[in-house]
């Protein structure tokens, strides 16, 4: 997975990979677990529900949802240095990425399957605006850290342990798959007046040749630390 500046606002993520992983019985591949259109925001209801009128990444609290409706204040920055998220048994520490010499973001080493990086240029994880977290889904050796991030379904717990050893703890609002070719670059990456959250990995299906079509989003907004 790579990504590219655009503009000055936010990223625009291109898919890419040296070397994928694919368990084949016959000839059918066994790709990583796709989010069902049920959890995506539009489909709604979750903890929050994306409105159609709000700009950027604002949130409306969907009141007919029997979830939690509540927010936490942001935090002063602090570096993440662990992830954990417990319904798809993620525990990874973090590295910081930044962006190479054409623009495109550094990434986590493929090697390491179980590392995950976060973007130091933008807003640490539960600081006021939109923190961005990236993990390979799979290695040329089997699944990586985000492998089965399209599992994950609103309302599951995120959490992030920061430098100053407080925890920010993120309820996922929405999962959803996009594909390269219109990757909704604002909805993802826009500012936010919360502290919000995203997890990307790639996913979309797989091609031989080109590598995955898109990739997986997971959206998260800050609701409680310790």
């Amino acid at each position: 997975m790579s990504t590219q500046v655009k503009g000055q606002a936010w990223l625009l993520v291109i898919a890419a990979f040296a070397g994928v992983w694919l368990i084949r019985t016959g000839s059918e591949p066994v790709t990583p677990p796709a989010p069902p259109p049920s959890e995506a925001f539009a489909a709604g209801p979750g903890p929050y529900q994306k409105s159609p009128r709000t700009e950027g990444n604002r949130r409306e609290p969907n009141r007919s949802s029997p979830g939690p409706q509540r927010t936490a204040p942001p935090l002063a920055p602090s570096a993440p240095v662990r992830l954990r998220v417990p319904a798809i048994g993620v525990d990874t520490p973090l590295t910081d990425l930044g962006l190479r010499a054409d623009g495109s973001l550094e990434v986590p080493p493929a090697s390491n399957a179980n590392l995950a990086g976060w973007y130091r240029e933008g807003p640490p994880p539960g600081a006021r605006g939109t923190a961005i977290v990236a993990g390979h889904v799979d290695n040329a050796r089997g699944p990586a850290v985000f492998y089965a991030l399209g599992s994950l379904r609103k309302g599951h717990r995120i959490e992030v342990t920061r430098r100053d050893g407080r925890t920010a703890v993120f309820t996922v609002d929405a999962v959803e798959v996009h594909r390269n070719e219109d990757f909704p670059d604002r909805k993802v990456y826009g500012a936010a007046a919360g502290a919000e959250l995203r997890l990307i990995t790639c996913g979309g299906g797989y091609t031989e040749g080109t590598g995955y079509r898109g990739n997986v989003v997971a959206y998260a907004h800050l609701t409680g630390t310790r």
